[in-house]
């Protein structure tokens, strides 16, 4: 086993932390999750990112459905098995789940089962969505559901003392405030810009009112509307600004003309659009903190808010901001008209920066780390204390003589590459035979779309040879057939080949085909196999909504193509027939064997003389044909190879 000698801090802490959400998505729980993460690293702790969308190298990412209605939210999907592994593998001393989707409910049976603490984090009120959507019947069964999902974890941490208070009168159990921070540098008056109001149409010493946050039915912009038409009654010079995206951007910009839709801003953009106006309105009466609060405040702006959640605790009415009673539109409206008599340098707007200055994320993240440390009984050692040399082990790769893929289809969307590229890193091998079908041709002529995770899967074959002098034997198959006019190839150690003769260390002969060429249909009607192709397409899209529902009753994966294929009793005629015609060519090739892909049904067995093995394939099987150093041959499926290796 490899062993890398490290010094480690005596109080660093290994953290996952588990969200439907992270940067680069623009809200609330992105970003304060982002200033956690960055905090707990700058303080020495090893924090894995666990998430759903699109992600860096060095994050897991997890399969995930867009939200119905609102396709920039994605939730994310169970991932017990997946995480029980990982976890088995890369304990951590301490989970955080930022978010309540069926995937935070996985983590947190995950951990649970092996023991790990997990903090769960109440960011977002869903069951106060309900409401906006006109789903308020429902709103009793979220709250059930919001409350087992928070009662297994080791404590939940809410954002502000209100929301404590509130989470613990509905019964909630170990429920703990932990606020948020706002970073006074990037929010500041000084970033005040006069090209971008005169873009907006404001002439000098004119008030702009602006909206920070998502365009969507939860945030109350019916009530910010109103409050813009009474304002530019008093006040005709008034510009009015909504910055941010969402589902009802369009219908309001449609209807509301007068008022400019800045999209969505980031960073120094962000801070630009604040600082350039005078008034926040925030009616929103959904929030667990509302962030926007504090930023507005540090941008010196008079903020309009309900006194509740982030409002309650630092705005005070009269002193650094306006507020009225939550619930009272009448009261927010006149709070709001009355804001257009505060000026820009007015006293109110330098108390609003004064206290957000005190609000910095380093006490923040501190409070963080110390209900992490006490559910984790990993107590930071005293200032005497010195670092200690600890071992940490490296999971040996497994070592093979051969292995043989087939079947990966890197260009569709249900290719399992990021499954391919993680196997590929588990394991050395002297060769890799890629049996055909590796890259779907057909697919991409039709206009499906090469992603990230299919490029990985290419340059983790390209180490292999570089770093492990592996020899790559790519044999074309049917959807990467194009291959066929350039055959025979040979770039460096990858060998571009139509069959193959592999001799095992046992001395056993084998003979290594894709198979196409012993399925008529593929042979002699290439444009009925197309369309075939595209019906099995459909099949895996109706497979994978179907497994959706599935998943989000906790249910396993099933496969609807493999049953119909046991049901059809041709296509199982087929399969024996395929069988027999390949032992046939083996004993013409003078082989004890033959290995070949094609129709995606794994096998290792005997037929009549000759030793048949179909490697099947990346798309449902997750499976491989692997030599062992002895000449054995073994069919081995992803999830046992992964729970045999983290034991």
């Amino acid at each position: 086993m490899l062993l890398e000698l490290k010094v480690i801090s005596a109080y660093s802490m290994k953290i996952d932390i588990v969200t439907d959400t992270f940067a680069p998505d623009v809200n609330g729980v992105a970003m304060t999750l982002g200033r956690l993460t960055d905090g707990l690293r700058k303080r020495d702790h090893r924090v894995h990112i666990i998430r759903t969308g699109e992600g860096r190298d060095d994050e897991t990412i997890v399969r995930s459905i867009p939200l119905p209605g609102y396709r920039e939210v994605r939730v994310g999907l169970p991932a017990s098995l997946m995480l029980r592994i990982r976890w088995m593998k890369r304990r951590p001393d301490a989970i955080y789940v930022a978010t309540e989707s069926p995937l935070g409910k996985s983590a947190v049976k995950a951990a649970k089962i092996l023991g790990i603490p997990v903090v769960t984090g109440f960011h977002t009120n869903f069951h106060e969505y309900m409401k906006r959507y006109s789903l308020g019947t429902f709103q009793p069964m979220v709250m059930a559901y919001l409350k087992r999902f928070h009662d297994r974890a080791d404590c939940t941490l809410a954002p502000s003392p209100e929301l404590v208070e509130r989470l613990r009168g509905e019964g909630f159990e170990n429920v703990h405030l932990m606020g948020r921070g706002v970073d006074t540098e990037l929010f500041c008056p000084s970033k005040r810009c006069e090209v971008l109001r005169s873009a907006w149409g404001a002439t000098t010493g004119a008030p702009v009112a602006i909206v920070v946050g998502r365009i969507a039915a939860e945030k109350n912009l019916e009530l910010a509307i109103q409050c813009f038409i009474e304002m530019r009654t008093s006040i005709p010079d008034l510009r009015c600004v909504m910055v941010g995206d969402g589902p009802l951007r369009e219908k309001l910009a449609a209807k509301n003309p007068w008022v400019h839709f800045s999209g969505l801003q980031m960073g120094e953009d962000l801070a630009r659009h604040y600082a350039s106006a005078d008034i926040l309105l925030f009616p929103s009466e959904t929030e667990t903190f509302g962030n926007v609060v504090l930023e507005a405040m540090a941008s010196g702006l008079t903020t309009v808010a309900y006194d509740y959640a982030a409002a309650a605790k630092f705005l005070k009415h009269g002193e650094n901001g306006l507020k009225a009673e939550k619930g009272d539109a009448a009261g927010f409206l006149e709070q709001a008209i009355s804001a257009l008599n505060i000026n820009h340098g007015h006293p109110l707007r330098t108390a609003a920066r004064e206290i957000a200055l005190t609000q910095g994320w380093n006490d923040v993240v501190q409070q963080f780390e110390g209900h992490l440390r006490n559910i984790s009984n990993n107590d930071e050692p005293s200032s005497t204390s010195t670092p200690q040399i600890t071992r940490s082990k490296k999971r040996k790769k497994v070592s093979y003589r051969t292995v043989f893929l087939s079947d990966i289809h890197l260009g569709t969307l249900d290719s399992k590459a990021t499954e391919v590229g993680d196997f590929l890193k588990m394991l050395t091998c002297e060769q890799l035979i890629l049996n055909g079908d590796i890259i779907d041709g057909w697919a991409l002529k039709r206009g499906s779309k090469w992603e990230s995770r299919h490029s990985r899967v290419i340059r983790r074959i390209l180490k292999m040879t570089e770093k492990d002098d592996t020899e790559v034997i790519y044999l074309r198959g049917n959807h990467d057939d194009i291959l066929e006019r350039f055959l025979p190839l040979v770039f460096g150690k990858i060998r571009f080949t139509k069959e193959h003769i592999h001799t095992a260390a046992n001395g056993l002969r084998y003979l290594v085909v894709h198979g196409d060429g012993f399925d008529s249909v593929s042979t002699n009607h290439k444009w009925l196999a197309s369309l075939g192709a595209v019906g099995y397409d459909s099949l895996l899209t109706v497979n994978r909504y179907y497994n959706y529902w599935r998943a989000w009753r906790g249910k396993e994966y099933f496969s609807l193509s493999k049953r119909v294929k046991a049901k059809v009793k041709s296509a199982v005629s087929f399969v024996d027939k395929y069988e027999v015609l390949l032992q046939e060519l083996a004993l013409h090739k003078e082989c004890d064997g033959i290995i070949c892909g094609h129709i995606h049904t794994p096998e290792n067995k005997k037929v009549g003389a000759v030793h048949y093995l179909n490697s099947g394939d990346w798309v449902e099987s997750l499976t491989a044909i692997v030599e062992h150093h002895d000449g054995r041959m073994e069919l081995i499926h992803y999830k046992d190879f992964l729970l045999e290796g983290s034991l």
